[in-house]
């Protein structure tokens, strides 16, 4: 743990400290003319989990993966992050932003990655448009999902976005706001790709990656409502497909089923958020559809949470739900010599291993969010994760002594600021 934080300390000093020389690269500026306006900013979260349960690890999302659990008892790895935003305001009409951010990764430990690095064309008051790596309007916290000071909670219910953990792309939008009677509309079109580095000599890639959402706001209620299709190659599998297909007929059958390669992807989602001033009801459902072990799920939250002054509790209850059998009897082997049957019965556990990742889960969770001071708040929670029907849920690192079924104790605290 403590070589974590060393690690993680450098890598936060040296976004910081880029971003504080991209802020002084330029002085800002504004005056009547709509000369250069150069603005500088940050968040952060300093966050620490513990899993109760020693036979697997918590994460919030499979892209930034945490080690709480089997690896180490406390870690600060699945919520710590730090990004820094610089913007420009060429004119009344041109805009760029650039923003990085430094998390725990599969392949960079805390290096910091662009998260944004866009252009963006005012065309009229109510047309934009941008250019460069954007992030997904997915959900009702995808454009700010990273910024913990700006939820409730610790950390996204990791049912929904843990599902889809991708927060940008790389391509155009198009963004147009429009009024129907008392209700204001944000419609936006995008397209673009996406690569995902996942461990070393593997990655993910989304291509022809296009999506249409509408955010809707009348007073206290907003609502967002998103449909993203991609064309999804993932090869962290290929050995076991590789392998799959040496047994024929039945192994190519089953390649061409569960392999993730250029297989189109599917994301719709629907999300409400009222929040009148003295509480706020929220909750989304989602659909993720695959044609491969990546599965069909459909997955939700409700939430809920009281503000006395500084002071917030709030309660959260998520789900995700197999829309497919995590469990397959994959290749017949009964007919095969005794070495291949042998080849071959490592070679169904390996599919059947990455079926029961397709999560079936619940989870119940409580927590407390404190403005102990401006732009600074503290949190603490605490929720029950239960794998259900022989999934593993969205624990990762699972080890033979894992039992679905049984409840998991997940306790988390964070420190969210902005600057």
């Amino acid at each position: 743990m403590n070589a974590d934080f060393s690690t993680m300390r450098a890598s936060l000093a040296a976004v910081t400290m880029l971003g504080c020389c991209a802020a002084l690269a330029g002085e800002p500026v504004d005056d009547d003319d709509g000369a250069r306006v150069v603005s500088f900013g940050g968040f952060g979260t300093l966050g620490v989990v513990h899993s109760s349960d020693r036979n697997s690890d918590f994460t919030a999302n499979a892209l930034t993966p945490g080690d709480a659990g089997h690896t180490h008892r406390w870690s600060p790895a699945v919520d710590s992050r730090l990004g820094v935003q610089l913007g420009v305001n060429l004119d009344s009409k041109w805009s760029a932003v650039l923003q990085l951010v430094a998390e725990h990764t599969l392949r960079n430990g805390y290096a910091p990655v662009v998260e944004w690095a866009n252009v963006q064309y005012q065309a009229t008051p109510d047309l934009s448009l941008r250019v460069g790596r954007i992030a997904l309007p997915l959900f009702l916290s995808g454009d700010y999902r990273k910024a913990g000071y700006a939820l409730p909670w610790v950390r996204p219910p990791v049912e929904l976005y843990g599902a889809i953990p991708l927060s940008n792309s790389d391509g155009v939008d198009a963004s147009y706001r429009w009024r129907a009677g008392d209700t204001n509309h944000l419609t936006q079109f995008f397209l673009g790709h996406t690569d995902l580095p996942l461990a070393a000599g593997t990655g993910a890639q989304a291509r022809r990656l296009t999506g249409l959402s509408n955010t809707a706001t009348a007073g206290a209620l907003t609502m967002r409502a998103s449909a993203m299709t991609a064309e999804l190659s993932v090869d962290v599998a290929r050995p076991l497909f590789d392998g799959m297909r040496q047994f024929g007929p039945q192994g190519q059958a089953l390649v061409e089923r569960y392999e993730l390669a250029a297989k189109r992807a599917l994301v719709v989602s629907l999300g409400f958020n009222y929040d009148p001033g003295q509480w706020f009801a929220m909750g989304e459902i989602g659909r993720m559809k695959t044609h491969s072990y990546l599965g069909d799920k459909t997955t939700g939250y409700v939430s809920g949470g009281y503000r006395c002054g500084d002071v917030t509790p709030y309660l959260v209850y998520s789900f995700s739900r197999a829309n497919v059998e995590t469990s397959v009897a994959g290749l017949e082997l009964g007919a095969l010599p005794a070495p291949y049957a042998a080849a071959g019965t490592r070679l169904n556990a390996g599919l059947n291993q990455l079926l029961a990742a397709i999560p079936r889960q619940h989870s119940a969770s409580a927590g407390v969010r404190w403005d102990f001071r401006p732009n600074y708040a503290f949190k603490l929670q605490a929720g029950r994760f239960t794998p259900e029907r022989g999934s593993t849920g969205t624990f990762v690192n699972v080890q033979p002594g894992f039992r679905s079924g049984r409840p998991i104790t997940v306790v988390s605290a964070a420190l969210d600021f902005v600057f």
